[in-house]
């Protein structure tokens, strides 16, 4: 019985062996995949949003990370004074971290 499991085992050819490197490629398009779908698009968005934060000026409508609308009233080195709403005493200091885009107004449809 134990014979028959032993013939029927695949047998290597003599003297033919593996490339370690190729059993390793898998492994290096997955990286090369991830890299293209997840990594790449990530830190385009990022740069995109460093742009963005550098250029913002007076005047500005901005979104921040905690969902505050205001426009730019001021800007210090590494903070913003946002204002918000209609009344010209409320008034807000954020980080410049903080900004997670600018806000545009919607297009009324007739």
């Amino acid at each position: 019985m134990f014979e028959k499991i032993a013939y029927a085992a695949p047998q290597a050819a003599a003297g033919a062996e593996a490339n370690p490197l190729l059993s390793f490629l898998p492994f290096f398009v997955l990286i090369i995949i991830f890299y293209f779908l997840l990594i790449r698009p990530q830190q385009k968005r990022q740069n995109e949003l460093q742009k963005l934060i550098d250029n913002v000026k007076k005047g500005d409508k901005v979104v921040t990370s905690g969902g505050l609308i205001g426009t730019v009233a001021g800007i210090q080195n590494d903070f913003l004074v946002l204002k918000l709403g209609d009344n010209d005493q409320t008034k807000v200091e954020v980080l410049k971290s903080a900004v997670s885009g600018l806000r545009t107004e919607p297009v009324a449809k007739a």
